[in-house]
């Protein structure tokens, strides 16, 4: 069973992209202004809006070259199509690099090591993901292994308490690889499902982050050799270009291979999904369309781009 089917009654995809499907609207309507087919002017004023749409700019050039190779075959094509050919390329980009979720057959445990700068939703990703992984019938621990700040550990608490899961704690300025190892040596005893560990992000000090990850990643392997089976690092959507910034140094700090993008209901930056998917070919496996616990969904690229591109 599915994240979004569990949850679908909660919200909808189309909700969840509302402001990017505005800003899309009002970025096609700048591009055929006065443009009855597309030419070089109207792929230039396309190109321009997509850099600013936040979609970066080698995934733009690529969609734009794409689009300019259709022109080119078949020649005279109206503005109107434009948003058809947009939203084909669009679906194809995605198609490119995708995951799929089979959450009813997950490795047993799954241990998750959760990765991002502070203030991106990180925390609250992991109590929505907790929720969701106990509604599914489940067991979960989760592992407060961001001892840098205070407040992280206490906002893990309120969750692990709120959903009603065991937490591993040791309060701040314990060392993280200790929180981190009592966590998965727990989760096997008890034989749990899923095992969640939340991490520090300080891009200040890039060295000591890496270092502090891998040696995580080693505590934990002494107990389950393969361990971490996903790094998924959080991103916010409303950040646009410093979400690019922010998954050049974890992809260096650490083998992510799933991305969690936060706010997108809350911003019209929706495309940084598409930039990021594209120039770092991790997958988005999750995005975050509202506050309350349910409103975590796993990223369907079919759902997402029919949403993205309603009503035109």
């Amino acid at each position: 069973m599915s994240l979004f089917n569990i949850f679908k009654k909660t919200s909808t995809p189309e909700s969840g992209v509302e402001k990017t499907r505005q800003n899309l609207f009002s970025l096609l309507k700048k591009v055929v202004l006065g443009k009855s087919q597309i030419d070089d002017e109207v792929l230039d004023r396309l190109e321009e809006q997509l850099i600013l749409a936040d979609v970066g700019v080698e995934t733009t050039l690529r969609i734009i070259k794409k689009i300019e190779n259709r022109v080119k075959t078949e020649k005279y094509i109206s503005t109107g199509e434009l948003n058809k050919y947009l939203k084909e390329e669009v679906v194809a980009l995605l198609q490119e690099n995708t995951v799929q979720a089979n959450e009813t057959n997950i490795q047993k445990p799954l241990v998750i090591m959760v990765v991002g700068v502070n203030g991106v939703g990180k925390t609250t990703t992991i109590g929505k993901l907790a929720h969701y992984f106990k509604h599914s019938g489940k067991s979960v621990i989760l592992g407060a292994a961001d001892t840098f700040r205070a407040a992280a550990v206490d906002q893990l608490t309120i969750w692990a308490k709120r959903i009603d899961v065991p937490l591993v704690a040791q309060g701040m300025n314990a060392d993280p690889s200790s929180v981190a190892f009592e966590t998965v040596k727990k989760g096997k005893e008890e034989n749990a499902d899923v095992i969640i560990i939340d991490t520090a992000g300080r891009l200040h000090t890039k060295i000591n982050l890496m270092n502090e990850l891998n040696k995580i990643k080693r505590v934990m392997q002494k107990i389950i050799p393969d361990a971490p089976h996903e790094v998924l690092l959080v991103l916010d959507a409303s950040t646009g270009q410093n979400a690019f910034q922010q998954t050049i140094e974890f992809t260096k700090a650490t083998n992510v291979n799933a991305l969690a993008v936060t706010k997108l209901d809350g911003t019209a930056k929706g495309g940084v999904i598409l930039g990021i998917s594209d120039q770092f070919k991790i997958p988005v496996k999750y995005i975050g369309v509202g506050e309350k616990a349910e409103d975590l969904r796993i990223f369907n690229r079919n759902e997402f781009v029919e949403s993205l591109f309603k009503e035109f």
